[in-house]
């Protein structure tokens, strides 16, 4: 049987590859969602891992939900309407919850069409690198459906209200350089660059020392819904491990000597 998710590992980077190109890389089947769900857990207990790139095989990033099996009512989708809510629930549902929860910086790769789900997934991460032939389309309604995955709460927070309302209403899809002017994305590159224009991204992040990327990370998501009061005191917390680390004195050593630092997650 083919891995749904291809995993590579290459020094502080690990590259996730969606991997059912045939089916244009669905993600609601079982098999993927436990395989994205395994990959966030071996990084998150992984000190050495900085940045993960998620991108997809062949042509699309992500089709997002198998439409053949909503049309045969199979898998998550089949069963009452009770039924249905808990396949999301407990299907589906476990890739935003693991994304979201996921201690490292992601950078999502964009190599073709995110459709629905798919470009939820996107979303989900915490950076953007688009293929000129990228498309994303909240085309819930498009299939007689809502964002099922978090669209609604996720979009919004990217694109702002007014854009992500015309998306998800009229289900239309947005072109690359769309995504650019919106700040869907961080950049758009040809095709054959993708992954080396996601790798020197996930290089500059993981430039730094890893246990402060992973703090900063949680507070930018903490941010998203705490008052103001209780991030600062979160902070405060945060601040004080952060500088008893060895990598925070080997960053001001290092600045003052005026040399490249040596990070070692310490």
């Amino acid at each position: 049987m083919t891995e749904p998710l291809l995993i590579e590992r290459d020094g502080p980077v690990v590259t996730w590859t969606l991997n059912d190109p045939a089916a244009r890389n669905p993600v609601s089947d079982d098999a993927m969602i436990e395989a994205i769900e395994r990959a966030v857990d071996a990084v998150n207990h992984d000190d050495e891992v900085r940045v993960a790139i998620l991108t997809g095989a062949g042509s699309a990033f992500s089709s997002g939900g198998n439409v053949k099996h909503m049309r045969d009512k199979e898998g998550m989708f089949g069963g009452t309407a009770a039924q249905q809510r808990q396949g999301y629930r407990h299907g589906i549902q476990r890739i935003p919850r693991a994304l979201y929860h996921c201690e490292v910086p992601t950078v999502a790769a964009v190599n073709g069409p995110a459709i629905g789900a798919g470009c939820d997934l996107a979303m989900m991460c915490d950076l953007r690198v688009a293929s000129t032939r990228a498309l994303f389309a909240e085309s819930f309604v498009k299939v007689g459906l809502i964002p099922g995955d978090g669209g609604a709460w996720l979009l919004p927070r990217i694109v702002g209200m007014a854009r992500a309302t015309e998306m998800a209403l009229t289900g239309d899809a947005v072109d690359a350089e769309t995504a650019l002017a919106w700040g869907m994305v961080s950049s758009v590159v040809e095709p054959d660059d993708l992954l080396a224009a996601a790798r020197t991204l996930a290089d500059r992040v993981a430039a730094n020392p890893p246990q402060a990327l992973r703090m900063t990370k949680r507070l930018l998501r903490e941010g998203q819904h705490q008052s103001l009061d209780a991030l600062l005191e979160l902070s405060a917390a945060m601040q004080t491990i952060a500088h008893a680390t060895a990598d925070h004195h080997e960053a001001v050593a290092a600045m003052l000597d005026k040399r490249p630092p040596r990070f070692t997650g310490a």
